[in-house]
């Protein structure tokens, strides 16, 4: 198979392709993903077809730069009590999300798409479900003491394969949609296409 086209800048979603032995181009696609929100917000779309509109235009934007190739774009959304949260901007905005989080189950929502050649040809929405404990300001700071600028790096401020495992008291869901790339279907298709090993 030839490398697929990763439509996204995220760390995440590469080092999981890479380590189930996919080859990957890395292409991140330049999008305002606040006014998509706006829009689908406006038109009453709820967190899972939002989060699948981002993944299809993150995907048609990169598409026709790669004819042949399968291009995999992914959106990731959060949700709690009905507030949709985005990345926090800074190490403020970081607390107050994990803050606000703390005590409370939140829905992490992983819409991906793989296009080709102008068409999707398959699209994954899933989700999980994660409680997060009741937290202190006082850990909350030092949990963000030692994770940095990671914090920043997702729609939550935390990665369960690091540190920030220690915010959740239950975890109900994929692993992998948690880590923003539903990768078991994913497979399973590339396989089904021929574009990896069966």
């Amino acid at each position: 198979m030839s490398a697929l086209v990763l439509a996204s800048g995220s760390a995440s979603r590469r080092s999981v392709l890479e380590a189930a032995g996919i080859d990957v181009l890395i292409d991140p696609p330049d999008i305002d993903e606040t006014a998509i929100k706006t829009e689908c917000q406006a038109r009453g779309f709820g967190i899972r077809k939002t989060a699948a509109t981002l993944a299809a235009a993150k995907a048609a934007r990169i598409d026709g730069r790669y004819p042949g190739h399968y291009v995999l774009a992914a959106d990731q959304m959060l949700e709690c009590d009905g507030e949709w949260f985005d990345k926090p901007a800074d190490r403020a905005a970081a607390a107050a999300q994990v803050a606000r989080l703390a005590g409370r189950t939140h829905l992490l929502v992983t819409a991906a798409v793989l296009a080709r050649n102008g068409q999707i040809c398959w699209r994954s929405t899933t989700t999980a479900a994660l409680t997060m404990r009741p937290l202190s300001s006082r850990f909350i700071a030092e949990y963000l003491d030692r994770v940095g600028d990671r914090a920043l790096l997702s729609v939550g401020a935390y990665q369960v394969e690091g540190l920030g495992i220690q915010l959740f008291s239950r975890i109900r869901g994929d692993h992998f949609t948690i880590l923003g790339l539903p990768l078991l279907p994913l497979l399973e298709f590339l396989r089904g296409v021929g574009a990896v090993a069966s």
